[in-house]
């Protein structure tokens, strides 16, 4: 019998609300939301905790295809987004396996994350228009996720999304072309246009536009350090050169003090593959899955260590300020390091057999 979508939502809700209900309480203070691959080659979502020295998944559900970004709703509920091009979100709660699907409309894709308002009440998502490729941001309900309204991201490929502080939208535009028929395959680099957007954010006004100089550079993650007037914008990035050597060569970070952008560069080859960047030990950490680590930043740019992880991608920094614990998640193992002192050695935590996807958070 064919798999038909209301079959298929029948089937995961009952998994998930089995796997909630068989779950013991979960272990504190290792737990962190995850997306992953099974052995099998099934996608879930869900939450991992240590137990029995390990972290394995404590809460699941069962995903159609692979999820990107997750966020933490109000009352405690899981977001988590189709990676791009996506034709789904959900909202999931670990408590009881309840679930609220929504499918991007037919002519729209998600492109992997979503950003909730400081208040709570709305949900912010990057989007592409399918027939012409324009970037959206899409303006939900956070209690329904439907749709209100939709803004321009101003380019193509709009990825992640990060409020400034100053009541604006920061919006990194990744710049690469596709087409529905196509799926993820990149189209002319040559025309690439990646840029940082910023938008303000009652009705969407642009309110001002960056660029890098070399325009193969793809902005796509975000993500602050600092305070105050030191404030400064970290963005990891994904080189899209046509010459192996160069992308081999090409930095993972850049920064954006407010008014310049610019990248940065590093003592020794990433493999142009920034995977996930945090805020860490009041600089940045980039994951290079890629090149197989974790590169670690001040937050003025300068080269602060190389930490050798394989398949290295998710970070999850703390939700406490207080808390100087950064969670990496690799293949195979996790490792916690800690900011209270540069020489504190990170802590490994073997992983279930299961394979981490591009993002995790602290819960």
């Amino acid at each position: 019998m064919p798999l038909t979508r209301r079959l298929w939502l029948a089937q995961a809700g009952l998994l998930a609300a089995n796997a909630a209900q068989a779950s013991p309480r979960p272990p504190r203070p290792a737990r962190l939301a995850a997306a992953w691959e099974t052995p099998a080659g099934d996608w879930r979502i869900g939450l991992l905790g240590e137990s029995q020295g390990r972290l394995r998944p404590l809460a699941q559900a069962e995903v159609p295809t692979r999820a990107h970004g997750l966020s933490r709703l109000p009352g405690g509920d899981l977001l988590a987004v189709a990676r791009r091009p996506g034709d789904w979100l959900l909202r999931w709660s670990a408590r009881d396996g309840s679930s609220r699907w929504v499918w991007a409309e037919p002519d729209r894709a998600f492109n992997g994350h979503a950003l909730l308002s400081p208040d709570g009440r709305r949900l912010y998502t990057t989007e592409t228009r399918l027939d012409t490729g324009e970037g959206l941001v899409g303006v939900r309900d956070a209690a329904t996720l439907d749709k209100q309204d939709e803004w321009p991201a101003h380019g193509r490929d709009p990825h992640q999304l990060l409020w400034d502080g100053d009541g604006g939208l920061l919006v990194a535009n990744g710049g690469i072309s596709t087409l529905p028929e196509s799926g993820r395959a990149k189209l002319a680099p040559e025309r690439m246009d990646s840029s940082l957007v910023r938008l303000e954010a009652r009705r969407g006004e642009l309110q001002g536009q960056w660029r890098l100089p070399d325009a193969r550079l793809s902005l796509r993650h975000l993500a602050w350090a600092g305070q105050g007037a030191r404030r400064v914008l970290g963005i990891a990035l994904q080189a899209e050169h046509d010459d192996a050597a160069a992308r081999q060569a090409a930095p993972v970070l850049a920064l954006f003090d407010g008014a310049m952008l610019r990248s940065v560069d590093a003592p020794l080859p990433l493999a142009g593959y920034g995977g996930d960047i945090a805020a860490f030990a009041g600089g940045f950490a980039v994951s290079c899955p890629r090149a197989g680590g974790i590169a670690r930043f001040g937050a003025d740019g300068r080269w602060s260590g190389w930490l050798p992880l394989a398949e290295a991608c998710p970070l999850a920094p703390p939700i406490k300020a207080a808390d100087a614990r950064l969670w990496v998640g690799g293949r195979g193992q996790a490792l916690q390091l800690s900011g209270a002192s540069p020489g504190t050695p990170a802590t490994t935590h073997p992983l279930a057999a299961l394979r981490l996807d591009n993002h995790w958070l602290a819960w």
